[in-house]
């Protein structure tokens, strides 16, 4: 896949942003049983605050997201989502890469993020890129897995 650059996302992306987020998660509704935060996030409040960050596909149009929150001692990694068609392709990698480099860019020493103890495919993935498990903790009606990265 020809590289694509990472940028803000601005208030026409809002409908990508949430078809694509909607895409990612849907399959983990049932396993789950509960709508995934990220699907009833505000998009729209999300991107106007700067948070959101996407990547468009080699035609056009985003393909994938993150979500990010500057912290006073780390960022926070609300959510990432790639199309299911663009699985495969290196765009969550490219993205968890832009997630780093923008931390150390603002003199943040450490990533953090969390996922639903459901969603087995993000615990494997995460320790590959340098996360380690902070902790494991009931939030409602979500189990979650805290995870850390620190950066060098």
């Amino acid at each position: 896949m020809e590289r694509q650059r990472i940028r803000p996302a601005v208030a026409s992306d809002v409908p990508a942003v949430k078809a694509v987020t909607d895409a990612a998660y849907r399959p983990y509704v049932a396993r789950i049983g509960v709508v995934p935060q990220p699907m009833e996030a505000d998009h729209a409040a999300d991107v106007a605050a700067g948070k959101v960050f996407v990547t468009d596909g080699p035609g056009g149009g985003v393909v994938g997201l993150v979500v990010v929150e500057a912290r006073p001692d780390h960022l926070f990694l609300d959510s990432i989502a790639v199309h299911p068609d663009a699985h495969g392709g290196g765009v969550g990698r490219r993205l968890l890469r832009f997630v780093d480099a923008h931390a150390r860019g603002l003199g943040l020493p450490e990533v953090r993020l969390y996922t639903n103890a459901m969603m087995w495919e993000n615990r494997e993935i995460y320790p590959k890129y340098g996360y380690e498990v902070v902790e494991r903790r009931v939030d409602g009606p979500y189990d979650r897995v805290h995870y850390r990265k620190r950066l060098l």
